[in-house]
């Protein structure tokens, strides 16, 4: 995804440097002032942690009720959702402040970023960094630790090297989301709602398994947008059941790949959002 300046002419390694250092100074900024308010951080980070930890609740509630869910024990789905919730808490703490561009557009706030000289992807990815949201990967991640000291695996070095990698890529798909989802509302102002369907309604239908779902809707979350890299086809090899639809042991493997793939057409969408714009004159 790009980070360097619209229409820059400079190589694309100096253009990434930029982006990254812009983002450091914005997201540093926004730290230090909320780090002021020490009391006031505690408590939202914390309401952030509670309020995702309800669903998980509502797993354990379903889970007094039947002893499986279509085959996958409680331990399976909490790895499931430990490794989804980590990975998109991630996303969100490092590029969520992205979904509010439509608002940007609207309001004609997005020109001041414009006229900055200072890649608009790196200030909007870093405004209003959200320290509170390490609440929700805090919350992830004690499910993810629970999960694993209650799962029956087989461990091996492969599976061991995968678990960071599935943590790491899911995050950047999640990430490539966001920032996908964001270039869409330079045309289509009012789609922020539409982009949480594929974030926040990506992260909660991964946090089940595959087989509750029609085959129709595992192939559209494998083969067009690829959130089932995130955790469902390396956390099947991992937990030693079937990969969904039937898939190689070897596709477990992809995270990586489909992570850079999907920053790549992330990028792509950016600089056509980018090219398309036109500066509302407020």
């Amino acid at each position: 995804m790009e980070l360097g300046p619209a229409g820059s002419g400079g190589r694309e390694p100096g253009r990434l440097r930029e982006g990254l250092r812009v983002y450091r100074l914005v997201a540093g900024a926004w730290i230090r002032s909320t780090m002021a308010y020490r009391a006031s951080f505690v408590m939202t980070a914390f309401g952030n942690f509670a309020s995702t930890a309800l669903d998980f609740v509502a797993i354990l509630l379903m889970f007094t009720r039947v002893d499986g869910l279509a085959g996958w024990s409680l331990p399976d789905v909490a790895f499931l959702y430990g490794l989804s919730a980590t990975s998109f808490g991630l996303a969100d703490l490092a590029v969520g402040s992205v979904e509010g561009l439509g608002r940007r557009v609207r309001d004609g706030t997005l020109d001041l970023l414009f006229l900055r000289p200072a890649p608009v992807l790196a200030q909007l990815a870093a405004d209003r960094f959200a320290l509170r949201r390490l609440g929700r990967i805090t919350q992830g991640l004690l499910v993810l630790g629970w999960a694993l000291a209650a799962v029956d695996v087989a461990w091996t070095p492969l599976k061991v090297l995968l678990m960071p990698v599935m943590v790491v890529s899911g995050g950047v798909i999640f990430g490539a989301v966001f920032v996908g989802g964001s270039a869409f509302q330079f045309a289509a102002q009012d789609a922020s709602e539409v982009q949480n369907a594929f974030t926040y309604g990506g992260v909660t239908l991964l946090q089940y398994p595959p087989t509750v779902f029609a085959r129709e809707l595992v192939r559209g979350v494998t083969f067009v947008l690829p959130l089932a890299f995130v955790d469902w086809v390396p956390a099947s090899y991992v937990l030693g059941r079937p990969l969904p639809l039937d898939l190689p042991a070897w596709t477990a493997f992809l995270p990586p790949l489909v992570a850079a793939v999907c920053c790549a057409l992330a990028g792509l969408a950016w600089r056509a959002g980018v090219r398309s714009y036109r500066s509302t004159g407020s």
